[in-house]
């Protein structure tokens, strides 16, 4: 099987409220839509599950806005976090732009990630043939990136979104020379070296590119009392 990794930009008239108040503010730091589903009964409703990083105040005053919302709820996960439940009517702005993933065999894999431009990206699965179809489906209004494309075959880890290209590359990296062993059969100079970049460098991006994955890590699993704590909530 295929997939393609997309980032797609939309523009304003497009936006849900959400993702225009992502795009003007700086209030959202990071937010992913983890699982979705609509309702077949009708009228036309769905069911939203998110994970978002931002100020919870202004953020909630932004969704109570919202006319699409019929209810949400919001559960903490520390002063920073939260997941967000919401149960929304579905738009038609949404509508005629998903009839490009709806009407093919295609598989959308959660997370979708959102960036701070509201712009967002998503993982497709499916044969080359419906991928191609659903490329020339989408309005030429929204903007799409092809990201990457190839075999299905990735330990996909929303955990490290948002890292740069060249913080991931200095991980691969590390990971290749032995930086991560214990005990550690690489150092700094050896990441250096394979990203071609002064030692300085590539401590400057191991120490960004892991404390990134380590406050999202604690953010998201909690701070338990003990391993069976994060071995419950994780899926």
């Amino acid at each position: 099987m295929k997939y393609l990794d997309l980032r797609l930009s939309q523009p304003d008239p497009m936006l849900h409220p959400m993702q225009r108040f992502i795009r003007e503010t700086d209030v959202v730091r990071y937010e992913e839509l983890q699982a979705w589903n609509v309702d077949p009964r009708g009228p036309e409703l769905e069911y939203e599950l998110f994970y978002v990083e931002a100020d919870r105040e202004p953020y909630e005053d932004a969704l109570a806005a919202v006319d699409s919302v019929r209810w949400y709820d919001l559960t903490p996960v520390d002063d920073g976090a939260f997941y967000c439940y919401i149960c929304q009517e579905t738009r038609e702005e949404d509508v005629r732009w998903r009839k490009a993933f709806l009407e093919l065999d295609l598989v959308v894999v959660p997370p979708i990630v959102y960036d701070s431009t509201a712009a967002f990206g998503m993982t497709v699965v499916g044969t080359g043939e419906n991928l191609r179809a659903m490329l020339e489906g989408l309005p030429d209004a929204i903007d799409v990136t092809v990201r990457t494309i190839g075999e299905y075959d990735r330990r996909h880890a929303p955990l490290v979104d948002g890292l740069t290209d060249r913080q991931l590359e200095a991980v691969a990296a590390a990971v290749e020379v032995g930086y991560f062993e214990v005990p550690r059969e690489g150092g700094v100079d050896d990441v250096a070296a394979a990203i071609g970049c002064a030692s300085s460098t590539a401590a400057t991006l191991l120490q960004k590119a892991q404390a990134r994955v380590m406050r999202r890590l604690v953010r998201r699993y909690g701070r338990g009392d003990g391993p069976h704590e994060f071995d419950r909530r994780s899926r």
